[in-house]
């Protein structure tokens, strides 16, 4: 589905996607001199590769590419992936600026930082009475403790010592109770400035309803320490719960002063790359955003919290438009990379959202696309516990040293080593580009067999085993802890190591069955290329649904759509082009937390709130068993309005393939001994997935391998090649199936 059609010079998409040697003379057999094309560009970086699909808006098709990540300065992978993939479309540098329409960015700068707790001194200025809300934050122990005894609290993103506070009080409605200190704020802005503090949060008691105060103190710091980074609360997250709107707040100051410096660095490269021929002309540069849309790069330097989910929200994305083109609508993702696997759902193309994530041990209420991170990639490193069990991460050798078989130091034996022992991925990866060490792997596996008791193939088998489950764990933790049957969705794995484990998933969770992309390690960056421009705009408005004023709800909604529509203005979307979705957050009276749901759009009418109501009553149901629709004691609550103002942008086209002549042997380029179990190894035929073509269907024992990634397809398993390249895998056994394949 991600393969580029076929053009002149080009042998066929696979030649494309793993990048010939002679690049040159690919380019030179490519057709020129012909009218000024268009073409947008996304580019998602990674810890190892910077992945990169380019689309010709005009002819619909899509190239894909690869090209090493630069960790010392990101900005130089990015720029020389846009190169790379402009010569694969016969694009000189000197014509850039005038065929690129649009970049489109996933970048995990700001996701990297907050994982390794990279913050550097913050400060934290606060209401006058509340300067230990971060220590005493909430009275909640993770999951999986047990007992909280054992829990020890971490470290405050902002130390005490360096929480000050200003005199002033608002009530919940906004209202002046005490006015604001002026010459306190002044003196707390002088304090941090000689302290070299340059990084600062601003959370005011019930600036949600009022921001007054807060952009008084903004003003004041501008003064006095003018060099300062300044983040206020009514401006990140305007909506209640004082811990939780801080948290938000303070992790956006976290972050805005590297990912401003990133996106500014590729803003100017960038400028660079295509002022050659039209100085005056800027590409425009999205960055993509964890609530699934993208924000312009101007605008993001100023709301940098946006993009800390920005790779996996992508991904998301790319792979739910691909399986709802090809007939599913409830899917599971899994987007599995060298150090972790991301696992979200995906229900009629849409991602589920929350407002609930963290990031790493930061809390964040931003919407952001609902995804469960595992410590389960390629790299995850296999080791024994004190107790003499087998375990499987979180930790990972990444990219550097990486697995023993990388060649490059590793000393521990790796997810990847495993699979490579059992002959389950092939001797080279990206088409010869990363040769592996068979030897070394094998030694390391031999090693920990011993210290385990174990045969060498159990130990390797176990190693797979234990990554299986905990990859499950997490898709259960996204549906079963939602309300979700996991049973009735169906898996599209993608990423470099997210299709490798896809059968044993398919056992344990009884899916429905497996939709792997065509080149599932460039899914993505495809997904860039899919969104829309998104700003989401929220507001705190309690109020008894028995009790609503809906001239106020409809006021209070008008004014969240007039802040989404200047934003779409800005970016240079044409009002006749504007939509917008409203939500809101209800509650039953009590309850510490809220159920979004939408509200239809038009006049705010009665009816239109006991639809909302309605709704309320129905996904309480679904993600808790209960609801209290015939309780008239129990009061429905409302809580937030939400509005996000949504750009349209042209989607990619998936368009179907006519079927071969299902025959797939024109693809087997060979055999390997292959271990599926623990105990014998299975002479497995091995197929080149750019030579299947729609019909094939392969019975396992088989490996499909390609570019990006690799299938092994176990015994008792079935792949067919559906209408757009997809691989559709289900178990042999299933007798009652869908017109695409899968169990019912």
């Amino acid at each position: 589905m991600l393969a580029s059609r076929q053009r002149a010079g080009a042998t066929d998409t696979g030649a494309l996607s793993a990048d010939v040697a002679d690049v040159d003379g690919l380019i030179g057999q490519l057709t020129r001199g012909m009218a000024v094309r268009r073409i947008r560009v996304g580019v998602d970086t990674g810890g190892t590769f910077t992945d990169v699909v380019a689309l010709d808006e005009d002819s619909g098709e899509l190239i894909t590419t690869k090209t090493p990540s630069t960790p010392a300065d990101p900005a130089e992978g990015f720029m020389a992936g846009i190169e790379k993939v402009l010569r694969l479309l016969g694009v000189a540098p000197a014509d850039a600026s005038q065929v690129l329409t649009a970049v489109s960015h996933g970048t995990t700068v700001a996701t990297n930082q907050l994982l390794e707790g990279k913050v550097s001194a913050l400060g934290f200025i606060t209401t006058s009475g509340y300067e230990f809300m971060l220590e005493i934050a909430r009275q909640s122990v993770p999951d999986g403790y047990g007992n909280s005894y054992f829990w020890v609290k971490p470290d405050r993103i902002v130390p005490v010592e360096l929480v000050r506070s200003v005199p002033g009080r608002l009530d919940y409605t906004g209202g002046e109770i005490r006015p604001f200190d002026e010459d306190a704020a002044r003196e707390v802005a002088g304090w941090f400035r000689d302290r070299h503090i340059d990084t600062i949060g601003v959370c005011l008691l019930h600036a949600y309803a009022n921001p007054s105060h807060e952009e008084r103190m903004r003003q004041i710091l501008a003064e006095v320490h003018p060099g300062a980074v300044v983040s206020i609360s009514s401006q990140v997250l305007r909506e209640y719960r004082e811990y939780e709107r801080a948290m938000t707040t303070l992790v956006d100051a976290a972050v805005k002063p590297k990912v401003s410096r990133y996106i500014s660095s590729i803003k100017q490269r960038l400028a660079a790359f295509t002022a050659a021929t039209e100085p005056d002309r800027r590409v425009p540069f999205y960055v993509m955003k964890s609530n699934g849309g993208v924000l312009s790069a101007d605008e993001v330097v100023h709301q940098p919290i946006t993009t800390v989910l920005s790779g996996p929200a992508a991904g998301a994305l790319g792979a739910g438009l691909i399986a709802h083109r090809a007939g599913f609508d409830r899917v599971l993702t899994c987007d599995g990379g060298g150090t972790s696997t991301d696992v979200s759902v995906v229900i009629a193309g849409e991602p589920s959202l929350t407002t609930e994530g963290t990031i790493g041990a930061f809390p964040s209420k931003i919407p952001m696309i609902d995804v469960v991170t595992v410590g389960a990639g390629g790299g995850s490193i296999a080791w024994i516990s004190p107790e003499g069990a087998l375990k499987v991460g979180p930790a990972s050798a990444g990219a550097d040293p990486g697995p023993l078989c990388y060649r490059k130091g590793g000393t521990e034996v790796t997810i990847t080593d495993a699979h490579l022992v059992l002959g389950r991925i092939p001797p080279q990866l990206l088409g010869g580009e990363i040769p592996l060490d068979m030897q070394a792997a094998r030694a390391g596996v031999c090693d920990l067999s011993q210290k385990l008791g174990l045969s060498f193939e159990a130990a390797a088998a176990g190693v797979l085993e234990i990554s299986a489950w905990n990859q499950a764990n997490a898709l259960r933790q996204i549906t079963v802890k939602r309300g979700l049957d996991v049973r009735e969705f169906v898996l599209t794995t993608f990423g470099g190591s997210g299709s490798l484990l896809l059968c044993r998933l398919i056992d344990i969770l009884q899916l429905r069955g497996v939709l792997v992309p065509a080149n599932p390690g460039n899914v993505s960056a495809f997904g860039l290329l899919t969104v829309d421009v998104k700003n989401d705009y929220v507001q705190t408005a309690l109020a008894k649904h028995r009790d609503l004023d809906h001239a106020a709800l409809a006021s209070g909604f008008g004014s969240l759509t007039a802040q989404a529509a200047a934003a779409l203005r800005r970016e240079g979307f044409a009002d006749d082009r504007h939509q917008y979705v409203r939500t809101a957050d209800l509650r039953y009276f009590g309850q510490a937390f809220e159920v979004r749901v939408p509200v239809a759009d038009g006049e705010l009418t009665p009816e239109v709130t006991e639809q909302a109501a309605a709704a309320f009553h129905d996904a309480h149901r679904a993600l808790y068993g209960y609801d209290f629709r015939a309780d008239p004691s129990q009061l429905v609550e409302w809580v937030n309005l939400r509005v996000t103002g949504i750009g349209p942008i042209t989607r990619p086209q998936l368009v179907a393939s006519t079927f071969g002549d299902g025959n797939p042997e024109r693809a087997r380029h060979g055999n390997r001994p292959v271990c599926f179990d623990t105990v014998s190894y299975l002479e497995t035929p091995l197929y080149e997935r750019a030579k299947l073509a729609p019909g094939d269907l392969l019975s396992g024992p088989a490996v499909i391998e390609e570019f990006s990634s690799t299938v092994p397809l176990h015994p008792g398993f079935q792949a067919r090649v559906d209408q757009f390249s997809n691989l559709v895998i289900t178990p042999l056994a299933a007798q009652t199936t869908t017109p695409y394949g899968l169990a019912r």
